[in-house]
């Protein structure tokens, strides 16, 4: 009896202690949060958030939704000072979600939609451990890019009519074309073009001009505008945008393990995705993506799918959908700050460059740093270390400039302030796995990787990216994005007629492209090189219509090996670049074992330019 007893107790004790660790659900419903109504649910959520924090004090809780459509509207929403990396930096942002300070909490829509009209940020996570965001969508009725499809195209008088999407509100106003929402309006400058039946880009289009002044309204949502583009035939799609990038569809900082999963991004007048100094984030099934293939819209965000800056640990991305998006499904990189003054020998004063990243942390002390000269790109020798920071140009990080820097080990005498150098900070660097997504149908480039750490990209589908389908960069001249790649493997992937289009860094369909405005004068390779592999391009398939496969600069080690090129005859051929590898200082290549189709001759396929 004693025994059972005993037992009794303990299977007690270990079932109380499962159930502890078991989180508590809260139903959007005990909050009077319901699907399908037209219900502003931004001052709802907002005060749902704040007692699920006071109450769940850090126990692992989620917010449940049942299944349907929620509408959040900028009136009574969650308003925030966030400098976003990349982004515009306009104050204030108008929140729908805002989750700051959260721990071990869980957002599950149960496949709902979340409706954010007009210009909001959709969802915001800050300051966070362990929270895990899933079974969502975000989209907006009325997204800022306005979509038009050609009726008639008069190349004689150069005049276009066209037809715009039911879902455009618009007006005419001294014959200027503007569209507007709630709480924006603008006249689209630029757009880009799609065919009507399989959403490729219009071959040879990349950024076009769209008409949009000078307008006639023929009948209701019917325009007549002076244009002269004998490209965009009738039937062809426009998406005609500006370049603003307010915000994201979600925005996270400083958080520690975020999992996103199940999440879709249907439109985001900025990234889909943007994230900063973050530590392991993982994205399982997360898309950019159209409502299927009935979908009567083109485009998803105005500019990139997913965006990294400053992040470290691991960043892991499977098993998403990327279409229809501006810019690249994933980009990682981190931020060069320009030194412009020497205080003394272990002080200076550093400052972002461009205009779309400043604000936000850049480093902290104990952190890892190097400098690299921005003419060459070539790193000075040895690593320092960050033993105080401090905003210089205002009294806090939040949207400074400038920081004032000191660090425990003097400095070389070049960097005095008057040289151009920069920095760069080895502790926020991740490692990356890119694995089993699709790529498609999407401006400019697929995917952008800066970062020394372990880079997987692996069994995934590109499908006319229209430029550059992978592409390893690294400036300290213009995007100021850092850093050099040492240990890439790229492998499994297969490419389809990437390159139908002309864009920035789209030298090949793998692009490794480090602006150096001085390459003449390096003597130090940028990517590769430290005892890495450099890059590992093996076991891949690529089905093109033109020429260039590989396009590298800077390198230190090259291996191609075991993949397939396939030609075929969907598009002219028209690149600039007519050869298979192109290599501007690039040492330690192997090219083995590959299967060309149209053959290889070593001799005339590979082809080293002339560094001017």
């Amino acid at each position: 009896m004693r025994i059972i007893t005993l037992f009794t107790i303990l299977l007690s004790l270990l079932l109380f202690s499962c159930n502890t660790n078991q989180p508590k659900i809260y139903n959007a419903a005990d909050f009077d949060i319901f699907p399908n109504q037209e219900k502003n649910i931004s001052p709802l959520i907002a005060s749902a958030i704040e007692q699920i924090k006071s109450q769940s004090d850090g126990k692992p809780a989620v917010l449940l939704f049942e299944k349907g459509v929620y509408n959040f509207y900028p009136t009574d929403a969650t308003q925030r000072e966030y400098y976003i990396s990349n982004n515009d930096q306009n104050n204030p942002k108008t929140v729908g979600i805002a989750l700051e300070n959260m721990e071990n909490f869980t957002i599950d829509g149960a496949q709902s939609d979340f409706m954010f009209h007009g210009r909001m940020l959709p969802i915001s996570l800050l300051g966070s451990k362990n929270c895990t965001i899933k079974n969502l969508s975000i989209d907006n009725p009325n997204p800022q890019i306005a979509q038009i499809e050609v009726v008639e195209n008069d190349t004689i008088k150069g005049e276009i009519t066209y037809r715009l999407a039911p879902w455009v509100k618009y007006r005419i106003e001294d014959g200027k074309f503007v569209a507007y929402g709630e709480n924006w309006q603008h006249t689209q400058g630029s757009g880009i073009a799609f065919e009507k039946n399989t959403r490729h880009l219009v071959y040879r289009t990349s950024d076009i001009r769209v008409g949009t002044k000078d307008i006639i309204e023929i009948e209701p949502r019917l325009i007549k505008a002076p244009w002269k583009d004998s490209r965009l035939v009738p039937t062809t799609i426009v998406a005609m945008r500006t370049w603003h990038r307010p915000t994201p569809g979600i925005f996270m900082s400083h958080n520690l393990n975020t999992n996103l999963k199940n999440v879709t991004v249907h439109f985001a007048e900025g990234m889909g995705l943007l994230a900063q100094v973050c530590e392991n984030i993982t994205l399982e099934d997360f898309n950019v993506a159209l409502r299927g293939e009935s979908d009567p819209r083109y485009f998803t965000t105005q500019a990139d799918a997913t965006h990294f800056s400053g992040c470290k640990g691991v960043i892991s991305s499977k098993g998403g959908l990327y279409e229809g998006m501006m810019d690249d499904a994933i980009n990682v990189h981190g931020t060069y700050l320009k030194v412009i003054e020497r205080i003394d020998d272990k002080t200076l004063i550093a400052k972002y460059m461009h205009s779309q990243a400043y604000g936000f942390e850049w480093g902290m002390v104990g952190d890892s740093v190097q400098f690299v000269k921005s003419q060459t790109m070539e790193l000075l020798d040895g690593v320092n270390s960050i033993s105080a920071i401090t905003p210089h140009d205002r009294p806090t990080i939040e949207g400074a400039k400038e920081y004032k820097i000191s660090f425990t080990t003097p400095l070389p005498d070049i960097i005095d302030g008057q040289t151009a150098i920069g920095i760069e900070n080895l502790e926020w660097t991740p490692e990356v796995i890119f694995a089993d997504n699709i790529i498609r149908n999407n401006r400019a480039r697929g995917t952008l990787f800066s970062t020394p750490k372990l880079t997987i990209i692996e069994n995934n589908l590109f499908d006319h990216t229209s430029g550059t389908a992978i592409l390893l960069c690294g400036d300290c001249n213009g995007w100021y994005e850092t850093g050099a790649c040492r240990d890439v493997i790229i492998r499994g992937n297969t490419f389809i007629n990437s390159l139908t289009n002309m864009f920035q860094f789209t030298n090949a369909i793998i692009s490794i492209y480090p602006e150096i405005p001085n390459l003449k004068e390096q003597t130090k390779f940028f990517h590769g090189g430290n005892g890495a592999k450099g890059v590992v391009i093996e076991n891949n398939i690529f089905e093109t219509f033109d020429a260039p496969i590989v396009y590298a600069k800077s390198l230190d080690g090259l291996t191609f090996t075991n993949n397939t090129i396939k030609h075929n005859e969907d598009y002219k051929p028209f690149h600039w670049n007519n050869a298979p590898f192109l290599f501007e200082r690039v040492t330690n290549i192997t090219i083995d074992n590959n299967n060309f189709d149209n053959g290889f001759d070593p001799q005339t396929d590979i082809k080293h330019s002339k560094i001017k």
